[in-house]
């Protein structure tokens, strides 16, 4: 599903009219012993777009499962300002037997949304994410890219105002992706969207984040939190630009810096 309703348990003295989710103090060990995150402290604020890094098994997806709802905290808390979450999960999770429409409809018909409603909300998401002209095309006629901006197009009709994205263009072809980053970050700030996105490409975090926070290996604590800003939109052109080709290369020194 795309759609979480949440709002866990939590000091929400962090949470003001500026800020949507807040991490405080987080620590998740599992049964096994094993620590997953430990001590993480974060403010996500109000149409943001966060975007995060680190090495595999550091906690990223259980960071953001834990934002959620979908995981709890050992120690710590997590709180949201909104009850309204969608999550884009690393596969598109589509229905093979139901269309473009059927799918992306689902997410609405299970918050139970007027039929009407759910409709109209359907098709100008799926309008919005580029697919006008495919509703009645089955996943099995879909590239793996249009199969994600169906996942897209369903977390979009129950109108979220937070985003939380769990490595969703991992499995795409690089133009793809990079067509991809570009439809999201126009959904997010025309929507004025908050997001926080888990990806292990520093590029990728580069062009779409305003920050950036890099993970330690396991257990999973913030090493640091890179601010980026560009002058003028996030074109194309921007990859090939100096001060972005600068923050990649800070960003990855970073993550080798937490190896070491």
């Amino acid at each position: 599903m795309d759609l979480i309703d949440t709002m866990q348990d939590a000091d929400a003295t962090r949470l003001t009219k500026n800020t949507q989710i807040v991490f405080d103090s987080v620590v998740k060990r599992f049964s096994t012993g094993t620590t997953a995150l430990d001590g993480i402290d974060l403010d996500v604020q109000r149409g943001e777009f966060v975007a995060v890094v680190g090495p595999s098994g550091c906690g990223k997806s259980t960071l953001l499962r834990m934002a959620a709802g979908l995981e709890s905290c050992t120690d710590g808390s997590v709180a949201l300002g909104t009850d309204s979450v969608g999550f884009i999960f690393q596969e598109p999770t589509l229905l093979p037997w139901r269309d473009v429409l059927g799918n992306v409809e689902l997410s609405a018909e299970l918050g139970s949304i007027d039929h009407k409603i759910c409709r109209r909300r359907a098709l100008s998401a799926i309008d919005a994410v580029g697919l006008d002209g495919f509703a009645d095309q089955l996943p099995s006629a879909l590239s793996g890219g249009m199969k994600m901006r169906v996942s897209l197009a369903r977390a979009l009709t129950l109108l979220p105002d937070v985003l939380l994205l769990d490595e969703p263009f991992g499995a795409l072809d690089e133009m793809t992706r990079y067509d991809m980053q570009s439809l999201l970050q126009k959904l997010c700030t025309e929507r004025e969207l908050t997001a926080m996105f888990i990806t292990h490409s520093v590029s990728e975090a580069v062009f779409l984040a305003d920050r950036v926070v890099v993970m330690t290996p396991r257990p999973g604590r913030i090493h640091s939190v890179v601010d980026i800003e560009f002058d003028g939109p996030r074109t194309e052109d921007l990859r090939f630009d100096r001060t972005f080709t600068d923050y990649v290369a800070r960003i990855s020194s970073s993550l080798r810096g937490t190896a070491s």
